[in-house]
């Protein structure tokens, strides 16, 4: 398996001194690792589709790089105006605003990111839901609102993926039911991802990094050495809760820390159970690798929802994804991927056992953060 050859993991656990010196090793050793004598690393970033977009770019020549990257922020600001569904005349305004009453035409590509989410739906048994929005427009975090009980009894019928149709002789969407809404938060910022990835490719580069809040896509490798991912510790903004020496694959995490507030010891967060139209519950965060951005951005939100149990078992059946879980008690828990590659003597990186987040890591000089996402 590719993973098991390319992701060399590295986890945090309760001896944070063993944590430390394998992790400085491994750093000093990358260090020596010879450079190319001719490029240089070109990036921007930009706030697009209600996160922080970032690009990073290897290239010989400044200017050849920087349009690639103004190529990527575009298609970014492109899908954006697409896919919103705040813009009143983006392609999912429109479909929300009309496919109750008759089936509404749409672009092949928003026709096929419509497909590629019911398919999701249906690999995780309805956890990966796009009709959530018919509920979740109701929740405000900024405005701490949340919807009263019997607002959320009226809603919580609509939400199933079951009452959408798509028809492929008229490319059009029609929902079933007056009142379905759809939101393609939990998939569209890993496609733009990997639409961004496929633009620098077109124009030759062959090392990059995309970023797009909790998702992002490495191309190639940090000019030799892997691209540390950090991924945040859920209760802890300054503090990793696990560090991921990555190369050219895609990593997502959904966490309930992003978008939320808190009323009466309740976490309301932005990730719906679909079966409930209220925040799932049971996980901190959940980081899903894989080969393509859309792929673990669909499934980071689909484990969260899935739990630890049925969410570990969904991943060890897929053949091209790890996941890491950090459950409600702050205890972490990798797949079976991740778990066997612990034990092989070919890892680099010796990782601690799984156990506890340590909220006092060593950040790698050139670490990427990775927050979780806020579909």
């Amino acid at each position: 398996m590719v993973l098991a050859v390319t992701i060399k993991l590295v986890l945090t656990g309760p001896n944070p001194m063993m944590w430390r010196t394998g992790l400085l090793c491994a750093l000093l050793a990358a260090l020596l690792l010879p450079l190319s004598s001719q490029g240089a690393w070109f990036g921007q970033q930009a706030a697009i589709m209600g996160t922080r977009i970032g690009v990073e770019v290897w290239h010989d020549d400044e200017q050849t790089a920087n349009r690639a990257i103004e190529s990527v922020l575009k298609e970014f600001h492109r899908l954006d105006q697409a896919l919103s569904p705040y813009i009143e005349t983006s392609e999912l305004y429109l479909v929300n605003d009309g496919a109750s009453a008759q089936p509404v035409p749409i672009s092949k590509e928003f026709y096929d990111l419509l497909e590629t989410s019911l398919a999701y739906s249906r690999l995780t048994d309805g956890a990966f839901d796009i009709t959530f929005a018919s509920a979740g427009h109701q929740y405000d975090y900024r405005k701490e609102i949340k919807p009263t009980d019997e607002a959320l009894d009226q809603t919580r019928p609509l939400i199933n993926y079951r009452h959408l149709t798509l028809d492929p002789d008229t490319q059009s969407v029609h929902f079933k039911q007056a009142g379905v809404r759809i939101d393609l938060g939990g998939i569209a910022k890993g496609y733009a991802v990997d639409r961004g990835i496929h633009l620098l490719e077109q124009r030759g580069i062959e090392n990059a990094l995309i970023s797009a809040g909790g998702d992002s896509r490495m191309l190639g490798d940090h000019q030799g050495r892997p691209w540390y991912i950090g991924v945040q510790a859920p209760r802890d903004d300054k503090a990793l809760a696990a560090v991921l020496p990555l190369s050219d694959t895609a990593v997502s995490t959904s966490g309930d820390y992003e978008r939320y507030f808190e009323a009466d010891g309740v976490r309301y967060h932005h990730i719906l159970s679909p079966k409930t139209g209220r925040s799932a519950e049971g996980l901190r965060s959940v980081t899903i690798i894989g080969p393509n951005a859309m792929r673990t951005d669909a499934l980071s939100t689909s484990v969260f929802v899935l739990g630890l149990k049925d969410g570990l078992a969904l991943i060890n059946r897929q053949k091209d994804v790890e996941a890491v879980i950090i459950d409600s008690q702050g205890q972490m828990h990798a797949s079976q991927g991740l778990e066997d590659l612990k034990q092989s003597e070919t890892t680099e990186i010796q990782p601690t056992h799984l156990g506890p987040v340590n909220t006092n890591p060593i950040r790698p000089a050139g670490a990427v953060f990775v927050p979780s996402k806020a579909e």
